[in-house]
């Protein structure tokens, strides 16, 4: 089923689970990690339980050195697959108002916006060329949205899956059986991957890593599935042939069935998200489908909304929020009020890393308080 022949009532319904997993996803990054970090911090040289789950919380809010798949590996191809479904519900309703020519224009500004404001978030041209980092998080977002986009116009569900499988097998023979200088083929370490090493000799300007980038240019194929299987969830929830009981029960098995297959395909394809592997796709896009239909149901099914209100909030704004962290740094500031002195005393009076909890937890409020004044004004920032 083609865009067009979705009925536009249920294209602009309003999913409020996918605003409150928009938040949720958003949070983390404006301070949720911080919070998460400190309280590891405090567990720190206590006995037992107390240190080992410290070590878990760590490991979970940090990225794998390099292979397996953790809590915050998870937070950046959740968003991409948030974008994807989200493509499902506004690109009809664009189509309707403005036509087919108007809707490529808008899919192309929105891209290209998204992209600008990428570069600017990661210094802009405010060095030399050589230092400009000319791809990042909101770079591969703009560019996994305007492929997903136009796919998402001309293709069926069985289509853009065909597209999902052969971005995702291609991907896996590419970095399989292309042999790379001076190391050969299937080789999936760290610069001695093919993915790695198109970066090194073909990607202008700087290498968040040095000498490779985890946004890279190949590795955005299978980033761009990713967003594809956010659209088939997105099609899953607007397909009115099914009751919405039943919405969540598909995307939750369709989630597990993909965590299968991600875990199997990563014997010989390791997971690995810095180079964005096949398999690292799989297990990142069943974890989002299981997350969004349990929140569906939650939210959308059950009726539960209250809970979600201030995830909703931070959702309406996510970029605005995510720009003006990287601005004015809301933990950052909020140091500048339980910081310096009074956190080392507070550390001496209780714990290490209570401090530290404090300016993350303030952050937050921060956040929370921008993010509901602008909500209730409908101040957004419509890219």
């Amino acid at each position: 089923m083609r865009y067009a022949e979705l009925p536009l009532e249920v294209q602009t319904r309003r999913i409020a689970s996918l605003d409150a997993l928009r938040g949720f996803n958003f949070i983390w990054i404006l301070g949720g990690e911080g919070v998460v970090l400190a309280v590891a911090q405090m567990c720190q040289g206590k006995a037992g339980t107390v240190e080992a789950l410290g070590e878990f919380l760590h490991t979970q809010i940090s990225h794998a050195e390099w292979d397996g798949f953790t809590f915050y590996d998870f937070i950046f191809p959740l968003f991409i697959f948030i974008t994807g479904v989200s493509i499902t519900l506004s690109l009809p309703r664009l189509i309707e108002r403005e036509g087919r020519g108007g809707a490529y224009r808008r899919i192309i500004q929105r891209a290209l916006v998204l992209y600008v404001l990428g570069v600017i978030y990661y210094g802009g041209i405010s060095q030399q060329w050589e230092d400009v980092r000319l791809v990042g998080v909101l770079q591969r977002i703009a560019v996994c949205y305007l492929a997903a986009s136009v796919l998402f116009m001309h293709l069926k569900w069985r289509g853009l899956t065909a597209a999902v499988v052969v971005l995702l097998v291609g991907y896996w023979a590419l970095m399989t059986f292309v042999p790379v200088p001076d190391t050969g083929a299937g080789v999936f370490a760290p610069d001695a991957n093919l993915a790695d090493w198109i970066d090194r000799n073909y990607l202008p300007g700087r290498l968040w890593h040095g000498t490779h980038d985890p946004e890279g240019l190949l590795s955005t194929l299978p980033a761009i599935g990713t967003c594809l299987i956010g659209v088939l969830c997105g099609l899953i929830i607007t397909d009115e042939r099914l009751a919405p009981q039943r919405k969540s029960f598909v995307l939750i098995g369709a989630g597990i069935a993909m965590l299968a297959a991600g875990y199997l395909w990563s014997l010989q394809f390791p997971i690995i998200k810095a180079i964005w592997t096949s398999s690292f796709v799989l297990v990142a896009g069943g974890w989002s489908a299981i997350l969004l239909g349990v929140a569906y149901q939650i939210v959308d099914v059950w009726g539960y909304k209250a809970w979600a209100t201030i995830l909703t909030w931070i959702g309406a704004n996510a970029i605005l929020l995510y720009m003006l962290n990287d601005i004015i740094g809301f933990e950052p500031l909020a140091r500048r009020i339980v910081g310096g002195d009074l956190a080392v005393s507070i550390d001496a009076l209780t714990t290490v890393g209570t401090g530290r909890l404090l300016s993350h937890v303030l952050g937050l409020v921060f956040v929370v308080v921008l993010a509901g004044y602008l909500y209730r004004r409908k101040l957004f920032l419509r890219v």
